[in-house]
């Protein structure tokens, strides 16, 4: 009995400490970021861009890029994903640039050129400013916030507090906490993520249209969790589901563009039901008339 319960000891000690290490490390598991040396120069073919600094209350700074159209119809937030730095992600622009239309683009902290401790906490609040900043310069209902894979968490509750012309998702997860759980399924998740950015929770915030567009195929985050999120606010959310698609990949999908164009273009026009079917319920059974 007692080797029994020295075998029970070791294994809760060694839980214990795999959960402290993942702790202590998940840092490194969510984030990959490329760091830029301060005078590093950023150059894209055909585009106009201009770079920022924004200083925080707690003396961190953000780093990002304007790039701007001739004559823009508004502004698209674009929040990145978890890897890199916009030194990459800005090749990403022109899809929105040969719509005219502006684009922002800020690195996270510890990103690029980007200065601070990252916590949730820090960037939710620096993604507030940055809005911020562009609200002082163009109206809301020209504003368009687009997350990409990480950056879905992030947009989505900016959209929560705030009041876009509208949210686009690019494969977005259920909550990161749900994302970690797969790949380490035993592990008290709940306690020890520092990060599970609860996208679900703050979709139902969210007053603007939402237009979710996922691959098929998305081996990293699966198809089925924008299908989850999509029943959260389903009068307010369009899904697009590009067939094959991975998680990577979706630029390289004709499909895709043709998705990105339409939800560019839509109007928010209220649709007029009346005279349609939707009273009609197909599978209910009529009543048998009496004699």
């Amino acid at each position: 009995m007692q080797q029994w319960l020295y075998i029970v000891l070791f294994l809760l000690g060694v839980y214990i400490l795999v959960s402290l290490i993942l702790y202590f490390i998940q840092d490194y598991m969510f984030f990959k970021p490329e760091k830029l040396p301060k005078d590093f120069q950023f150059h894209y073919d055909n585009q106009i861009t201009e770079e920022y600094n924004i200083e925080t209350r707690d003396g961190a700074t953000i780093n990002g890029l304007h790039f701007k159209s001739e004559n823009p119809k508004g502004v698209v937030f674009y929040l990145k994903g978890n890897s890199k730095s916009i030194k990459g992600w800005g090749k990403f622009a022109v899809d929105f640039t040969r719509h005219n239309y502006d684009v922002i683009m800020v690195d996270y902290r510890g990103f690029g050129k980007s200065t601070g401790k990252r916590t949730q906490k820090a960037i939710k609040r620096d993604m507030q400013v940055v809005y911020n900043r562009i609200k002082e310069k163009v109206a809301e209902k020209y504003i368009i916030l687009y997350g990409r894979s990480l950056g879905s968490g992030f947009a989505t509750k900016l959209a929560s507090m705030n009041n876009p012309r509208m949210l686009v998702l690019d494969a977005p997860y259920y909550s990161l906490s749900k994302v970690a759980k797969k790949f380490i399924p035993f592990m008290p998740i709940s306690l020890i993520v520092k990060f599970p950015i609860p996208t679900y929770k703050w979709m139902k915030y969210v007053n603007c249209p939402i237009h979710i567009i996922h691959g098929t195929d998305d081996r990293l985050i699966p198809f089925k969790s924008s299908l989850k999120l999509s029943r959260i606010n389903p009068e307010k959310t369009t899904l697009y589901s590009v067939i094959g698609g991975g998680h990577k990949d979706l630029n390289r999908f004709e499909s895709y563009h043709k998705m990105l164009t339409q939800i560019l273009a839509s109007k928010q026009d209220k649709v007029d039901l009346e005279g349609s079917s939707i009273e009609y319920d197909y599978a209910k059974k009529k009543r048998k008339v009496k004699a």
